[in-house]
């Protein structure tokens, strides 16, 4: 059925097929070339068709203002009511009526101890009782900011308040609740 003869066709058509793949692939390559050349002298960077100038936003002096903000003053000024709206986020996760959901409950929160409710912490959590032992509105304020940059390795998924007055109105509506 297969001689000596039949098997060295199969062979030479196979070879001779993956060679003109490979002679086909270099000539569209040295035809339709994407990207640098790979000529470049050494600390010289990649030429650029063309480029977008971008002007300083100013992005790092809005990051100096906010940290100059004083928080005392915000809590002062700040809105139950409005806090109350800015609960709407946090409603998915807590509760107010003492039972806990995803998240503690929150109501009693202000002045009450870290990871002090019965509910399952994560270990950063119980860690970061010992750093600050009560949640009083400053510390409520820096957690609220971001909590994952607060307390790195919390369960808590929310990105956090950006603005301070929400934050401070946020505040003020919890201290309501206890």
């Amino acid at each position: 059925m297969f001689n000596t003869m039949t098997i060295t066709k199969a062979a030479g058509a196979l070879i001779g097929s993956l060679l003109f793949l490979l002679l086909v692939s270099w000539g569209a390559s040295s035809l339709y070339h994407i990207g640098p050349t790979g000529h470049l002298a050494e600390g010289e960077s990649h030429p650029q068709a063309y480029t977008i100038p971008v002007e300083d936003s100013g992005a790092g002096q809005k990051d100096a203002v906010e940290e100059e903000i004083d928080f005392a003053a915000l809590m002062a000024s700040a809105d139950p009511a409005a806090g109350e709206r800015v609960f709407g986020k946090c409603r998915a996760c807590h509760k107010l009526d003492g039972t806990n959901g995803t998240g503690p409950h929150l109501d009693g929160v202000v002045g009450r101890a870290v990871a002090s409710t019965d509910f399952s912490y994560s270990d950063a959590m119980v860690a970061h009782a010992a750093e600050a032992p009560v949640w009083d509105a400053e510390a409520l304020q820096h957690f609220l900011e971001n909590p994952k940059a607060d307390v790195p390795g919390t369960k808590m998924v929310f990105a956090g308040l950006a603005r301070p007055q929400e934050r401070a109105d946020l505040i003020a509506y919890l201290e309501t609740q206890n």
